[in-house]
């Protein structure tokens, strides 16, 4: 039910992204991207682990806003955990740079929740580097910067 909802999501943002693409001169690819960016956050929003399966290279490297090193296999043990609660995981001011199978999307995320019983709230910068093989786009490395102001 998860996967379905994440690929109709992914499906509809494409759409919106097609349409936004006309208007602002970006790139099949970069607005293709841009959609698989927002489908990571609501992919982790709802816990769809099978949906960031298919978004992640099994190569990931994910480095949190604190500093500590994931795989990713860490990533998605950590996005399924029990004690953490997702309520909110937005991207703003997205931007895409594609050169030739590997782009670099820079951000800023804001992201609320709950973990471990605690309320939460972040607002950081972003890099993902994304690579394509064999027709798909995947992440491979993941960077996040807390924004403290």
């Amino acid at each position: 039910m998860r996967t379905m909802f994440a690929a109709y999501l992914m499906i509809g943002a494409a759409v919106f992204l097609a349409a936004a693409q006309q208007k602002s001169g970006i790139s099949e690819d970069e607005g293709r991207i841009l959609a698989l960016e927002n489908a990571w956050n609501h992919a982790e929003q709802n816990k769809d682990i099978a949906a960031l399966d298919q978004l992640l290279s099994g190569t990931m490297t994910y480095i949190d806003y604190d500093g500590s090193l994931q795989s990713k296999a860490e990533f998605l043990s950590t996005a399924k955990s029990e004690s953490l609660h997702p309520e909110q995981i937005v991207n703003e001011e997205m931007t895409a740079h594609v050169y030739a199978n590997a782009a670099v999307v820079t951000g800023i995320y804001r992201e609320k929740g709950i973990s471990k019983g605690k309320p939460y709230l972040r607002r950081g910068r972003f890099t993902d580097t994304w690579v394509k093989e064999k027709g798909t786009w995947e992440c491979v490395a993941s960077q996040s910067t807390l924004i403290i102001k």
